[in-house]
């Protein structure tokens, strides 16, 4: 069995990027705010469109408080990551931070049994995990994030057996 640590209901770990590209900084997520962490890479073909889409629903959910922000992790250099945010978000309000310690990796990729970007994590208003996945599953889970149905529902439970299931079978194929 793999070892892992941040599942559905989680308390959020803590935001360690070392540089902000856009936005102010952001170390603590506020109680009663919802956010969505999101892992890219530049390298990612999907990962410029997703970006574009997440900026789209920060703004369509702007009244109720949510903040998307982009993390990019360790392989790439400052310079190329803030030339391609700037072709794909060119007047984007979105947090968009550099961590190149890898420690954002560990804490919640690698420790959430996530091995490919882009990533969503949704931490809900009382600073806990409500989502891991996909950004297409993003659009149906987030309403029930915002009223407050989804991290005890039977659907998200499933939903997190299903991810941890796809994380332990990639990472027994990755270590054999």
């Amino acid at each position: 069995m793999t070892s892992y640590s941040l599942n559905l209901d989680s308390p959020a770990p803590p935001i360690n990027v070392q540089h902000w590209l856009r936005g102010d900084p952001l170390s603590n997520f506020q109680l009663g705010k919802i956010y969505i962490p999101v892992f890219i890479s530049i390298t990612c073909s999907g990962c410029g469109p997703a970006l574009v889409r997440l900026a789209q629903l920060q703004e369509q959910y702007r009244d109720i408080g949510i903040e998307v922000i982009g993390i990019v992790t360790a392989d790439e250099a400052l310079a190329e990551v803030d030339a391609w945010v700037t072709k794909w978000l060119p007047n984007a309000n979105i947090r968009i931070g550099f961590d190149y310690s890898g420690e954002m990796d560990e804490d919640w990729l690698k420790a959430s049994l996530s091995f490919a970007v882009p990533r969503a994590f949704v931490v809900d208003r009382d600073g806990r995990i409500a989502f891991i996945g996909d950004l297409v599953k993003l659009e149906d889970v987030l309403p029930k994030v915002i009223d407050g149905t989804w991290r005890a529902s039977a659907e998200a439970k499933n939903a997190e057996k299903e991810r941890i299931a796809e994380g332990e079978t990639y990472a027994a194929v990755i270590v054999s």
